[in-house]
């Protein structure tokens, strides 16, 4: 049996760019169909019920979708190109800090965006990472990023790591829905 010692592990050897832009068109697809996959889960549940919280949960739908938009934010658009003016009206500063990592979700709806807005800023922000991603500077991709990123710790990595976290929280999501008594999408 291999065991991994403790500590940092190894740093792994970096694609070319030319790599990189094979592996970016390949998360591009992974994005696409966490994307539709988590569409499918919110279409299946009704928003009237996007605010409530299964007994024991630590989540609500709302919380969730709110996360995603910011977090592909954070991961597509910031992460590879810095902050932009118009990134202030897309994630303003309440709106991060209310579903960024480690909020907590309101327990109530009152003074939150509605979920019809939280899904429209999900289309959002969606759209325009994607414009964003799809322009990027292959050579860019392995300028260094801190976490969360997965397999490179660079602008790579954080575009590997986006479907995987959206796939995440999709699970997160069908969890949350089976709690409302809701059927099983899948």
């Amino acid at each position: 049996m291999n065991v991994i010692p403790a500590g940092d592990p190894p740093t792994p050897v970096l694609p070319t760019s030319d790599e990189a832009a094979i592996m970016l068109q390949s998360a591009i697809g992974q994005i696409e169909f966490a994307r539709a996959y988590t569409l499918g889960l919110l279409d299946a549940t009704p928003r009237d019920r996007w605010f409530e919280r299964p007994n024991g949960a630590t989540s609500h739908i709302a919380w969730q979708v709110g996360h995603l938009a910011v977090s592909q934010y954070g991961l597509l658009m910031f992460r590879m190109r810095g902050r932009h003016p118009d990134d202030l009206e897309l994630i303003p500063g309440r709106f991060r800090k209310a579903y960024a990592r480690g909020s907590k979700p309101s327990d109530s709806a009152d003074g939150q965006l509605t979920p019809d807005e939280l899904f429209d800023k999900l289309a959002r922000v969606h759209e325009l990472a994607m414009q964003e991603i799809a322009n990027v500077d292959p050579v860019s991709l392995l300028d260094p990023l801190d976490m969360p990123y997965a397999a490179y710790p660079c602008k790579l990595g954080a575009a590997l790591f986006c479907p995987l976290h959206e796939t995440l929280h999709a699970g997160q999501i069908g969890v949350i829905r089976r709690g409302l008594g809701l059927d099983p999408v899948r």
